[in-house]
């Protein structure tokens, strides 16, 4: 029990339920069955867009065009729906989806193929896409009156009382934990993170690999494109500005290393988790919101710090042991 209350994820989650409580202490509302569902709600689009960002930092790598993503698919499909309200809805979700893919894509080919440093490439696409949400919308808003009824309510419709939001992400939870701890892909990228050079040498396809790590991370972003004006009832050109650093910050929380090879699909939901819970807790307790970001960046500092000092020993095990054996097996 000692080493477990050791693990970062452990305290963490312990860390989310004293300030649950404490922010119920002085606000009994916050407690209430109605507020914590709304919180998991409210939680849902920041843990599946930090679980793609994860799988991308496990490779060294980072997506600062995820926010733009999401817009750029979720303003594409407000206006099939707007436009053509006679689509089926699931095609819908296929179109943001293939479009949130084939921006991954782009990412992971210049990154993956070209050799292109990550940080560089996403911060250029990041611009790329936000322009294109303004040319295909020529700048004008998509208003709720102006889609059809299913679209808006697909995200909050309720099944087991519980929504639509929160089953999606329950299943990528899930998606992402066999991702990363049962299947060779996933077993690659924390090899790639831990020692590129190594990975290289015992036959890991590394281009391939980061091609489809941000194909897939595009991918969730366009799906969350969806969910998000769904979710909000609007599109509009500076959707979800600024998001990405709300992701990577959810990330950092849950003891994802920014170096790579080191984090775990509990760390990613549970920072996630955090910061939804100060971005609700704070206007229960009537704190002004300017203090949210000083917080946050505050809440960020010390998660730098405290991976810092512990190194590469949060989250899991850095390399899984089958792929130590498979390694040694190739060299």
């Amino acid at each position: 029990m000692r080493s477990l209350l050791k693990q970062r994820e452990p305290q963490l989650a312990l860390c989310i339920v004293a300030l649950i409580l404490l922010v119920g202490l002085r606000a009994p509302v916050f407690l209430t069955g109605a507020s914590l569902s709304n919180l998991l709600t409210d939680s849902t689009l920041l843990i599946m867009l930090a679980l793609a960002q994860m799988i991308v930092i496990l490779t060294r790598g980072i997506d600062l065009s995820m926010a733009s993503n999401l817009a750029l698919s979720g303003m594409v499909s407000a206006l099939l729906a707007s436009r053509f309200p006679e689509l089926p809805l699931p095609l819908v979700m296929l179109a943001a989806l293939a479009v949130g893919l084939l921006l991954g894509l782009l990412n992971g080919y210049l990154i993956g193929y070209l050799e292109l440093p990550p940080i560089v490439v996403t911060l250029g696409t990041m611009s790329v896409y936000r322009g294109m949400v303004f040319v295909l919308s020529n700048g004008a808003w998509v208003s709720s009156h102006q889609f059809p009824p299913d679209y808006l309510a697909f995200p909050l419709t309720r099944l087991l009382g519980v929504t639509h939001l929160v089953w999606i992400t329950a299943a990528v939870v899930l998606a992402a934990w066999f991702l990363t701890r049962h299947s060779r892909f996933g077993r690659d990228l924390y090899a790639i993170g831990n020692e590129p050079a190594s990975a290289r040498y015992v036959g890991i396809p590394i281009a391939k690999r980061l091609l489809w790590t941000y194909g897939l991370a595009g991918a969730m972003a366009g799906f969350c494109g969806y969910l998000w004006v769904a979710r909000y009832a609007v599109a509009y050109t500076e959707l979800a500005y600024g998001f990405e650093f709300t992701v990577i910050a959810a990330c950092v929380i849950g003891g994802i290393s920014i170096a790579g090879g080191c984090g775990s699909v509990a760390g990613a939901v549970l920072g996630g988790l955090f910061l939804a819970v100060i971005g609700n807790a704070l206007p229960v307790v009537k704190v002004s919101p300017f203090w949210q970001s000083a917080l946050t960046g505050c809440v960020i500092l010390t998660a730098v710090l405290i991976n810092a000092r512990h190194g590469k020993q949060g989250g899991r095990q850095i390399l899984p042991r089958k792929l130590t054996t498979e390694s040694q097996g190739a060299a």
